[in-house]
């Protein structure tokens, strides 16, 4: 798989899991908002997540052509390391993630490809750690950390972190991610990930977020129509 191309799915997989990390309304205590009290309380509430889903909106935006594209559609996150984004506007997408097997199924040209995780695990390890589950240590070890203060977003208070990748090979791709944390919830309500010094972006906005509701296996199965096109591109 092209660099770029798994750089743009691990970013996709990245922001669902993201918004299921955090799933518990836990409450900090009184007192000044930090780095290490955001992380604190985003570890504490991650022990009880087991399952989320969201409407989300995706926004891509390309400096050179000042053109901004949005897709919008639904998200499914389970703590055993399975996902499905489902995108039905402006046309119909899923990304489907079932452990180290990821799916990307394109109705419109009756297509799915398929990739495997494991194979370039060293640089989706850099991504996931902002993850389902993850901990403020795996976040510390991968990121430089700073908190660029509160601000309020769709109605929620938040905490904004900025996210510098350490490997400077990764922050070719990426230079920096945001992310607005809820101070009610401890779970990202928005997340923008910015490319290298293109002036691109994705940003990603979770809205309607349900906690811990049973999501049965069905949801996360690779059944795609009878006739699609499966192609196993080459890493």
């Amino acid at each position: 798989m092209k660099r770029a191309k798994f750089v743009s799915f691990l970013i996709a997989i990245t922001m669902a899991l993201g918004s299921g990390s955090i799933a518990s309304r836990a409450k900090q205590a009184p007192g000044k908002t930090t780095v290490e009290s955001v992380l604190g309380m985003m570890d504490k509430s991650a022990a009880d997540f087991k399952s989320l889903s969201a409407d989300i909106e995706h926004v891509k935006y390309t400096a050179v052509v000042k053109d901004t594209s949005t897709e919008t559609g639904q998200i499914y996150v389970r703590k055993d390391e399975k996902l499905r984004i489902d995108f039905q506007n402006p046309d119909k997408r899923t990304i489907l993630r079932n452990g180290d097997n990821l799916y990307i199924y394109t109705p419109k040209i009756n297509r799915v490809e398929e990739y495997n995780i494991g194979k370039n695990r060293a640089m989706a390890d850099q991504y996931l750690a902002l993850g389902l589950g993850k901990k403020g240590e795996n976040i510390r070890k991968n990121y430089k950390v700073a908190l660029l203060g509160e601000e309020e977003l769709d109605g929620h208070k938040t905490a904004l972190l900025e996210l510098i990748p350490n490997n400077e090979e990764f922050r070719k791709d990426i230079n920096k991610i945001q992310m607005w944390i809820d101070e009610a919830s401890w779970l990202p309500v928005q997340q923008k990930f910015f490319e290298g010094s293109s002036g691109d972006y994705f940003l990603s906005r979770y809205k309607k977020i349900m906690k811990n509701l049973k999501i049965g296996d069905s949801r996360f199965k690779p059944d795609w129509p009878k006739g699609t096109k499966v192609e196993k591109p080459r890493g």
